[in-house]
């Protein structure tokens, strides 16, 4: 078994509601209460330590909400607390997500003395019209103030979050975006389509966006820019300098475990050649409370059925363009990779994946209808193109992944 384990915290509020975000965020009170929330963080671990016997953590994202709204002394003490828990990696990586809106001169510094050695700026666009209509709280330069912050904290690791096909937004603006972030030097971005998500202030009074032909050419544009500039896709919408992917998300998109804590968290842990997920309660007030009186744990807890683990696994690993060999899938289902291959040649046939060297990948048109690509190995009797065989075979190991975090930086 791999032994390698990931930490997702979610610190779920922001200073207001963006109306594109459908992520469990809420907008903060007078006075966030950091103490108590920390410690209804540390509770929750400790109610779940029992599913990480003998891991090691490789890698902590604290995500958001606005994870930059809580003081250093905050910060330092959950990972403390957390280190106290469970063995860390020498070189563990340890990702915060941050809004420059909400970024206080001198702050980066204190993250950095409490463990914190990535940071993932919320940047979303340099067009001040832009940001308005998106509702963030910043301007553009308070983009390169935060960067400058971070460079004094010695940060060099830290990924900017670039969103293209805005309202009413051109091929030439998505493109000055881009060329604004990448003069910053970032060591990663994420740079992704803004969509609306059901639920969302979007979803309901959609603004005028562009179509699906200009954003195609939006992302075909910036993809030359980014490859010009030495930023290397290595996923759907995360792109990197050498040595500077973000591993928490590979961690997800690989298929591996990791605990999630704190409201609405997601988290995934093979245990005794069995999958685990978890899913904690999403409204911050009842989690702070049935947290700390150790209430309503163990019945977050379900088992993944062995016929959901081939489209858990492909909704992960078709998001990688180094893509899976079929030991991968072996390994992280205990599935029969023979019984795989049907499919994988159907698909083969109709361009949308391809083989080489051992390794399956989606190819450009497959990438293109990830989602429907993704939607070929839903369980049999679903639309799945695999054999009823694939779908009940025994499961010795299981690896399945939470999606929910990693476009954000990635989520």
């Amino acid at each position: 078994m791999n032994t390698a384990l990931a930490i997702y915290v979610h610190l779920p509020w922001c200073v207001r509601k963006c109306p594109y975000c459908d992520f469990n965020s809420h907008a903060a009170p007078g006075r966030i209460p950091e103490e108590a929330y920390v410690a209804a963080l540390l509770a929750d671990l400790d109610a779940d330590l029992d599913l990480a016997t003998g891991r090691t953590v490789t890698s902590v994202f604290l995500g958001g909400g606005t994870p930059s709204l809580f003081g250093t002394d905050a910060i330092a003490g959950l990972l403390t607390g957390l280190t106290a828990r469970l063995p860390f990696a020498a070189d563990v990586e340890i990702t915060m997500e941050a809004n420059p809106g909400t970024v206080e001169h001198g702050r980066f510094e204190g993250y950095a003395a409490a463990g914190v050695n990535r940071v993932s700026l919320g940047a979303q666009s340099f067009d001040a019209a832009r940001l308005k209509v998106l509702g963030r709280i910043h301007g553009p330069e308070e983009i390169s103030v935060a960067v400058s912050e971070l460079r004094a904290a010695s940060i060099t690791n830290f990924n900017l979050d670039l969103m293209y096909a805005l309202p009413e937004q051109t091929t030439a603006g998505a493109l000055a975006d881009l060329s604004s972030a990448i003069a910053l030097g970032p060591a990663h971005l994420s740079h992704y389509q803004l969509t609306l998500e059901p639920g969302t202030a979007f979803y309901y009074r959609p603004p005028p966006l562009p179509d699906d032909d200009q954003a195609f050419e939006m992302q075909n544009e910036c993809q030359r820019m980014l490859a010009a500039a030495g930023f290397a896709q290595y996923e759907v919408s995360a792109y990197a300098h050498p040595g500077r992917h973000c591993r928490h998300n590979l961690n997800y998109w690989r298929y591996g475990d990791y605990l999630g804590i704190g409201a609405g968290a997601h988290g995934k842990l093979t245990v005794g050649g069995q999958v685990i997920r978890t899913e904690k309660l999403r409204m911050p007030r009842e989690y702070l409370r049935r947290t700390v009186e150790g209430v309503g744990n163990e019945d977050t807890r379900r088992l993944v059925p062995t016929a959901d683990m081939p489209f858990e696994f492909m909704l992960n690993a078709l998001r990688l363009y180094e893509g899976f060999t079929l030991a991968d899938f072996e390994r992280a289902t205990g599935l029969a990779a023979h019984a795989l291959e049907p499919g994988l040649a159907e698909l083969a046939a109709k361009t949308l994946m391809a083989e080489t060297g051992g390794r399956w990948r989606p190819t450009g048109l497959g990438f293109r209808f990830l989602n429907d690509l993704q939607a070929a190995f839903l369980p049999y009797g679903e639309g799945g193109t695999g054999s009823r065989e694939l779908y009940t075979a025994p499961s010795r190991l299981g690896p399945q992944s939470d999606f929910r975090h990693i476009v954000t930086d990635v989520p």
